[in-house]
């Protein structure tokens, strides 16, 4: 079924979804999306069972420090993301295990002092900039041929690790102390978990943007938990679910003119209600 519209008298055919893929920049923000709703979930799991479902949020709020840079450098924003994101996740957990201070009181003084520096730098950058909305509100269709080959590495990397050492990160998510008692060394684990998911959290940066990407991150594994299955169809019931939300966000997002990264997560958060609202009456 093909819908014509008019636009400043001149007239569009919107092609059907299948036909959308021809495009190079559609194929890659489909493909950036998937890809970053595939992985999401492996992390969020560990999170939300750690109760660390705010660090999702903080390091977004980092990685925004680390766009203003990048805009500003003249570097791929993803790059200086990721490279910030990851700074600041080994600087939280060397904050939770060592220092003298609650680890919620550490994410509050991480995500205003981010978000500091970010605003710092944009406005000696003499304000906003188009770049940057697409970072803060995500645009799938601004996904480069590069940014493709950093997600794709990053996500052969994130399921490689968590798959090799899944048990490790399971028995460090329900007792971080007897994991230790056993003899794992779980302040390295930590760590590179950390990094791993401060990697994934940059990458979704450009799908739903900085101030959604939690969501992303953390609601799949809110819906696919409701269902109380074993952690690892936990983990693939909620990478259904992200995928599908994205598919759906994405093409919904282009046919009705709207923003992806907005669609993406209200589909995330009414799938979320419906399910509970169902679970509740069983």
């Amino acid at each position: 079924m093909r819908v014509v519209v008019t636009v400043k008298k001149d007239t569009i055919t919107m092609i059907n979804p299948l036909e959308l893929l021809q495009y190079g920049f559609i194929a890659r923000g489909l493909l950036a999306g998937v890809l970053v709703a595939v992985i999401a979930p492996v992390i969020g799991v560990f999170l939300v069972l750690r109760r660390y479902s705010l660090i999702a949020d903080t390091l977004a709020h980092v990685s925004l420090a680390g766009v203003a840079i990048g805009l500003i450098a003249g570097i791929n924003p993803l790059l200086t993301a990721l490279g910030a994101a990851v700074i600041g996740a080994v600087g939280l957990e060397r904050i939770r295990t060592r220092g003298k201070i609650y680890a919620e009181s550490a994410l509050a003084v991480f995500l205003s002092g981010s978000l500091a520096v970010a605003v710092v730098l944009l406005s000696l950058a003499k304000g906003f900039s188009t770049s940057l909305f697409s970072f803060l509100f995500g645009s799938i269709s601004t996904v480069s041929a590069p940014d493709i080959v950093l997600i794709v590495g990053i996500a052969v990397v994130v399921l490689s690790v968590v798959g090799l050492s899944f048990s490790r990160l399971v028995f460090i998510a329900f007792d971080e102390k007897a994991a230790q008692v056993s003899g794992i060394k779980v302040e390295w684990w930590n760590t590179l978990f950390m990094i791993l998911a401060a990697a994934v959290i940059a990458t979704a940066i450009p799908i739903v943007g900085v101030l959604l990407v939690s969501a992303l991150v953390v609601i799949p594994v809110l819906i696919a938990l409701q269902l109380q299955q074993s952690m690892v169809r936990t983990i693939g019931i909620a990478q259904v679910v992200a995928v599908l939300a994205v598919v759906l966000g994405f093409f919904s997002s282009y046919y009705f003119d709207i923003a992806p990264g907005g669609t993406i997560v209200l589909l995330l958060v009414a799938t979320f209600f419906v399910t509970q609202k169902w679970f509740e009456k069983r």
